[in-house]
């Protein structure tokens, strides 16, 4: 890994909770990364997986990927979308871990009833007591195979 931008953390930079705001901090990797990318490749011209031009609505879309004792992993997805024809198009995803913290920035654990709630649901096969495949796969299979 090799050092490709450096940056200051200045009072404008900072957000509600008095630390760097995330904004600013994506803001600094896509540049980073955009210019970085141009330089490995040799071209100035590097967009996202599709251009988004004016006009275009920019509809982001979340889901939790995992979560652990102190942090949580989602993936972003942001969808260009045409007010002329109605497509949507992906246009940049990423997946970012959060960590939760108390007022001191100290990692505290996330409650079990969070954790709870984004667990994904599992059928188990009762005949060797292994976990088949999440939920709605579980239920293709069932229909396929007999199901109502």
């Amino acid at each position: 890994m090799q050092l490709i931008s450096t940056h200051i953390c200045k009072g404008q930079n900072i957000g509600v909770h008095g630390n760097l705001f995330g904004g600013v901090m994506l803001s600094w990797l896509d540049e980073s990364g955009g210019a970085f990318a141009g330089q490995c490749c040799d071209t100035p011209r590097m967009i996202f997986k599709k251009p988004v031009r004016p006009g275009h609505l920019i509809k982001i879309y979340g889901e939790v990927l995992s979560i652990g004792n102190t942090s949580i992993i989602i993936k972003l997805e942001a969808r260009r979308h045409s007010p002329y024809n109605g497509t949507q198009k992906t246009v940049c995803e990423t997946e970012i871990t959060y960590l939760r913290v108390d007022g001191d920035g100290e990692a505290i654990p996330i409650s079990d009833k969070v954790k709870q709630k984004y667990e994904e649901p599992r059928i188990i096969d009762f005949l060797d007591g292994e976990v088949l495949a999440d939920y709605e796969e579980a239920v293709d299979l069932y229909t396929t195979y007999g199901g109502d």
